[in-house]
């Protein structure tokens, strides 16, 4: 590292000097909170709609970030992001979603207006302004890049910022073989969180709280895990045969397909259902390969014959690397597992609160009749109407972030092996709040967009 950067290092505050260990104020103090808004998110790539939220020539919708406001349309040339403020006195132009097709742009201020491709149309008393002020140039719709990948629009407030695919890096193909370019909203939830928009990121980025936090989960994992053996009882399920495996299996992708939604799709299930008398093997780990083997071929062939566009899943599940979460810096997740996905954003809102939306994802026939969602539904954050996995999650982390402000608690203290991405994600905000180049930052990227579980890694820095 240069004289330079580590110079620049020095003026982060509370910033991650071991990677096991992450201070517990960058979770709340207001300063570092004020940092982030200033180095971090005028700079990187965010997921701003899903493009089905603005299917028709003059959709538009509007995307908030903090004190940033943008409208994101869809134009006859395509969809385009403006600055979502009036060139006159600054009024905020559209609130929510709508459709501009008919009317364009007006400030309800002055009457100033504009067309669906950010052209002005017509300034009032255009007479009393000197001929300068209303250059073309001066008075159309700022617009504010914008970029399309998994069937989304992302906008960058950095027009030196590089691409999207070049910031996504490797994460981008191991998507785009799973068609999540194709996927549609089955449904779209969103609540308020009393915590840090990265505490809320980070109950994501690791398996291991499943044991106590999703118990109805761990009693279903057919081979137990990583983290224990038999002797200290979280293994539960070791021991079991072919068929009773086989079981386990479908009964566990059921309850996940209940508790998450669009993780496993209720087609998906349809279909394991049917595979319950299939002969396995006698032992767990041949009827897991038996099981797993059969589901992809015969998902598959359903998907197909109802006309979904589905993926070869055997061949990406064997070619392409998996992970239950892909996380897509600074706020963005997916979440494959069969055909379908669930999907997060986590928006800052103040140091302490955020907006968390949670998407349940699916491959549909194309041109299929579907009643998507325009906005999302908004439910407190303790509402029973969330599906049961998020709302185990949502009941955690309030008190966490309570629990943060105690006087003893000084760091986060990280597994090395499984909550590796916590920490890489950190040091590459650290990257960004002490003003790192584009290029060291674009590499580190590339390296943190990754699934979970990822252990402590070499981010360049």
């Amino acid at each position: 590292m240069t004289d330079n950067a580590t110079a620049a290092f020095e003026a982060v505050p509370f910033k991650v000097t071991n990677p096991e260990l992450i201070p517990s104020q960058r979770y709340y103090d207001q300063a570092f909170f004020e940092l982030e808004k200033e180095k971090l998110w005028p700079h990187v790539w965010q997921m701003a709609c899903r493009l089905e939220e603005i299917p028709e020539i003059g959709d538009y919708i509007e995307y908030t970030i903090l004190d940033k406001s943008v409208i994101v349309v869809n134009t006859k040339n395509g969809v385009k992001a403006f600055h979502n403020a009036c060139r006159h006195r600054g009024v905020r132009l559209a609130t929510g979603p709508g459709n501009c097709k008919s009317q364009g742009f007006i400030c309800p201020f002055h009457g100033w207006r504009w067309n669906i491709e950010g052209e002005n149309t017509f300034v009032f008393g255009k007479q009393v302004f000197s001929p300068e002020l209303l250059d073309k140039a001066e008075i159309n719709l700022a617009p504010c890049r914008v970029e399309f990948w998994a069937g989304c629009a992302f906008i960058n407030f950095d027009d030196n910022a590089p691409s999207l695919l070049e910031s996504l890096g490797p994460v981008a193909e191991r998507m785009n073989a799973r068609h999540a370019d194709k996927l549609k909203m089955d449904w779209w939830f969103g609540t308020v969180l009393p915590t840090n928009w990265k505490l809320a990121m980070e109950a994501f980025q690791e398996g291991y709280h499943t044991m106590k936090t999703h118990p109805q989960l761990h009693r279903l994992s057919a081979l137990g895990n990583s983290y224990g053996n038999d002797a200290d009882g979280l293994a539960p399920n070791r021991g079991l045969d072919g068929k009773q495996t086989l079981n386990m299996h479908i009964d566990f992708m059921a309850r996940l397909s209940s508790g998450m939604g669009g993780m496993v799709h209720d087609s998906e299930i349809a279909v394991m259902e049917k595979m319950r008398d299939m002969d396995v093997p006698d032992d767990p780990m041949g009827a897991t390969m038996a099981f797993y083997g059969k589901m992809y071929e015969e998902v598959h062939k359903d998907a197909i014959a109802r006309g979904v566009p589905m993926f070869d899943i055997a061949k990406v599940a064997q070619e392409v690397e998996f992970h239950a979460v892909e996380f897509m810096f600074p706020h963005f997740f997916l979440l494959p597992m069969i055909g379908a996905m669930s999907s997060y954003r986590i928006r800052p809102l103040t140091a302490e609160t955020c907006l968390f939306e949670i998407w349940s994802l699916a491959l549909r026939p194309e041109g299929e009749e579907y009643d998507t969602p325009k906005q999302p539904t908004i439910l407190p954050y303790d509402s029973p109407n969330f599906p049961e996995i998020p709302r185990q999650d949502y009941y955690n982390l309030p008190l966490q972030q309570l629990g943060l402000h105690s006087g003893q608690f000084k760091h986060m203290r990280l597994s090395k092996d499984t909550e590796g991405m916590i920490s890489n994600y950190q040091r590459l905000l650290d990257g960004y709040l002490a003003g790192l180049d584009l290029e060291t930052l674009t590499k580190a990227q590339n390296i943190v967009n990754c699934g979970f579980e990822t252990p402590i890694q070499d981010i360049g820095f």
